[in-house]
């Protein structure tokens, strides 16, 4: 999996990243430079390729590649 591509990207510009995505859909002309320009200091490369590996990663997970964390309980339910 490529995640280890993104930890270039701060928690800040994730977020930034995931509202530009909201307000720029695949029909919005120049989609990757407004997404660039909403996020600072990245490409429209950068953005896109960003988005592709998030693409990806979810398919692996989706697909059932990936296993499922094993969490805690840290309930009352014991």
């Amino acid at each position: 999996m490529a995640s280890n591509s993104l930890s270039s990207w701060t928690q800040k510009q994730n977020k930034l990243f995931e509202k530009a995505l909201a307000l720029y859909d695949k029909e919005t002309p120049d989609r990757w430079q407004n997404i660039a320009r909403a996020v600072g200091e990245k490409s429209a490369e950068e953005v896109k390729r960003h988005y592709e590996v998030l693409v990806e990663d979810l398919r692996h997970i989706e697909s059932g590649n990936v296993p499922y964390p094993k969490y805690r309980s840290t309930g009352g339910n014991r």
